[in-house]
């Protein structure tokens, strides 16, 4: 093989980034971009899905310049995306009729509402709660609100997809023969696809009114999608996950009852359950965990949290206290506890394992002894109980009991966060030397595909151990402070007493 590095695409929420990776899983080269946050509204959240195309043709040729390297030298390439996130644009032009509506948006919450009595059949089908998180109510809402859309989807003038379906679309000729697929992880956060036969569900379209000539076909995460044409001409376009799903492969958790956890702008826990799909009842998302083409599906539970690297940027941005992320250690260490205080973000309502909508953030038991330290150590904490009730459900619905947590994400380099998730989880919390886990799966997947990796064993081989925790809390110190912050939690409940207009 003359080809020496796989390339991954991590399309993220707040930026798009370029990665090199050799053939020992080492980093070789990466450039990033941020694109724009649109708020339109309070509660609405947009991104110009044009500019993130864009940044990608620029970012994709810098990377190879640092490299040194021409596209002879990549085996394949691999896109890692934000889930949920929903695109739609006019095949003829290749442009968006609308900005991108991502999964932080809760536009469409008082039509979920209104779908109440279905809840439980589109659970039993795609496994999802009827929340605005979902593509489905989103693409529902792009049809019914920009002029012309609905028409135009009907007789296949439009198409839909999540961001990788936008990106190898348009790395596959766009409006000049582009593939339009999405892989089975993305199409399991749609609500539209029947999470056991892998196929967009007739009963879903039906109930979202959703066109079905608009919607990509489902591939497996590994498999050969297309040759790219344009900055990566030539290169094969072989791999997609959704971001937590690569971060699941990235840290090679490929046995049935693997964990990883995921620490970004949100945080998201997914537990390996092998070929069985697990129905939840507390409160979390049974979802396709990968695919290797001609192989079964691999499954996984999922606690999705909404805010927690985003709490710190609020605690940053929002009220002034720090001035950098990394602050936020110093300043939580400055105390020996959170002084009484617990914050519950709720800024957009409760995600796994409430899944209640309505919800708004608090600041409970604050008292004039209070001061910035705590609230900090309590800012920080949030993120630990968060993480803690959704690995409860976990424990409950696979009848297993978590002992160790690979843990990847930005947030990972706050050492008192994660020893403070050890404590409370009472399990072990382990760190790779690789973070990039969400990139490194999408070029695992790629690799597969290509033979620039040869099988799982492999990819093993590749993690290596960085850092380890393990828990020091007294138990009764443990149940103590979480029944508290389980009573914080209820405060946050019916906050929105009137359905938000659409």
């Amino acid at each position: 093989m003359t080809a020496r590095y796989i390339l991954a695409v991590d399309q993220g929420t707040t930026s798009t980034r370029s990665i090199l990776f050799d053939q020992s899983a080492r980093l070789v080269a990466v450039r990033q971009l941020e694109h724009h946050q649109h708020f339109p509204r309070p509660g609405w959240v947009e991104h110009d899905a044009s500019e993130i195309w864009r940044n990608l043709c620029r970012l994709i040729p810098e990377t190879l310049h640092d490299a040194g390297i021409g596209l002879d030298s990549l085996a394949g390439v691999g896109i890692a995306n934000q889930r949920e996130t929903t695109v739609v644009w006019d095949r003829r032009t290749g442009k968006p009729v609308h900005q991108a509506i991502v999964w932080q948006d809760t536009r469409t919450s008082a039509f979920l509402e209104s779908l109440a009595d279905k809840a439980q059949s589109v659970r039993d089908i795609a496994g999802l709660p009827l929340a605005p998180y979902f593509s489905a109510s989103r693409l529902r809402w792009t049809l019914d609100h920009v002029p012309l859309a609905r028409e135009h989807a009907e007789n296949g003038q439009l198409l839909f997809g999540t961001m990788e379906t936008w990106l190898i679309w348009n790395l596959t000729g766009g409006t000049k023969g582009g593939v339009h697929v999405t892989d089975v992880t993305n199409a399991s956060r749609t609500m539209l696809m029947n999470l056991r036969t892998l196929e967009w569900d007739p009963y879903l379209l039906e109930l979202f009114n959703i066109p079905k000539a608009m919607l990509p076909e489902i591939r497996p995460s590994m498999d050969r999608y297309g040759t790219c044409t344009g900055v990566l001409e030539g290169v094969p376009l072989v791999g997609a996950l959704g971001d937590q799903q690569a971060a699941l492969f990235g840290q090679t958790c490929f046995d049935a009852g693997d964990a990883k956890c995921t620490y970004g702008t949100g945080s998201f826990v997914l537990l390996n359950t092998g070929p069985e799909v697990i129905t939840s009842s507390h409160g979390l998302i049974p979802t396709v965990a990968y695919q290797i083409s001609g192989q079964e599906p691999v499954y996984a539970l999922e606690g999705s949290i909404a805010v927690t690297g985003s709490l710190v940027q609020w605690l940053r941005d929002g009220l002034g206290l720090i001035t950098t992320a990394p602050e936020i250690e110093t300043l939580a260490s400055s105390v020996a506890d959170n002084g009484g205080c617990y914050v519950v973000p709720a800024f957009a309502g409760l995600f796994a394992p409430y899944w209640r909508s309505e919800a708004r953030g608090v600041i409970a038991g604050l008292t004039s002894y209070v001061n910035k330290g705590h609230l900090a150590r309590a800012v920080l904490e949030a993120t630990g109980w968060q993480t803690r009730e959704v690995i409860d459900a976990m424990n409950a619905d696979s009848g297993l009991t978590l002992r160790t947590l690979r843990v990847d994400g930005g947030m990972t380099a706050n050492n008192l966060l994660m020893q403070f998730i050890a404590d409370i989880l009472d399990a072990t919390v382990v760190r790779p030397m690789m973070s990039e886990t969400v990139s490194l799966g999408a070029a695992y997947a790629a690799g597969l595909v290509t033979g620039f990796w040869p099988d799982l064993a492999s990819l093993r081989r590749n993690w290596h151990r960085a850092a380890q925790w393990t828990p020091d809390m007294d138990p009764v110190r443990r149940e103590r402070e979480y029944a508290d912050w389980k009573y914080a939690v209820t405060r946050t409940f019916g906050w929105i007493r009137e359905p938000e207009p659409d």
